[in-house]
């Protein structure tokens, strides 16, 4: 309970620094440095998110992988709803992709020219590194739903008419990597990236 108190604070403020950012910010051209630099923390931003929801979602994934395998050994006939289950992880990891491909065409750097916020708001690089860690710290779920999963794997192994309910169980777990994901969208709105 503490640790979730936690986050949320840390949620909180950082939206309020970024936004505090925001309404100072003005509207000149930034310098070339300024530029590269803002390109440069975006990039690190996007990294951040990929990489560690990549990682987390990997985690996640070899925990369900494993007890799918060990099941589908006794089992077969019930493969496909293991498959399903077991691949729940790696959600996490489209969101830290989705964040990334937003970021990077709201900059412009995969059109190849530079959005008019990228070269007049010289808080877009931080706050692209904010963005990215609210996304992997909250995509780091995959790993708990990767738990999840895997019981739920086993239960169905036991008896398959538990499936509904465990796929309920373990998408639960996600709904912190949903949060994660809506708030750096959010963020990306206030800053005009989106």
């Amino acid at each position: 309970m503490i640790k979730k108190k936690i986050w949320i604070i840390m949620l909180l403020f950082a939206t309020i620094i970024l936004f505090a950012g925001i309404a100072s910010a003005q509207e000149e051209q930034l310098t070339t440095d300024q530029v590269n630099n803002n390109k440069t923390l975006l990039i690190l931003g996007c990294a951040i998110a990929v990489g560690i929801s990549g990682i987390s979602a990997a985690t996640g994934l070899t925990f369900s992988g494993a007890s799918a395998v060990a099941v589908a050994a006794e089992k077969p006939n019930i493969g496909s709803k293991l498959l399903v289950l077991q691949v729940l992880p790696m959600t996490q990891s489209v969101y830290g992709l989705l964040t990334a491909i937003l970021m990077l065409m709201g900059s412009g750097l995969l059109s190849g020219t530079e959005s008019a916020v990228m070269t007049t708001n010289p808080i877009i690089g931080p706050a692209a590194i904010f963005i990215g860690i609210v996304v992997a710290l909250t995509s780091t779920s995959a790993i708990n739903q990767g738990i999840l999963a895997a019981s739920s794997i086993n239960a169905v192994g036991r008896n398959p008419d538990v499936f509904t309910k465990g796929v309920i169980y373990t998408v639960t777990t996600e709904t912190m990597a949903i949060f994660g994901l809506l708030t750096a969208i959010f963020i990306m709105v206030g800053l005009q990236l989106l």
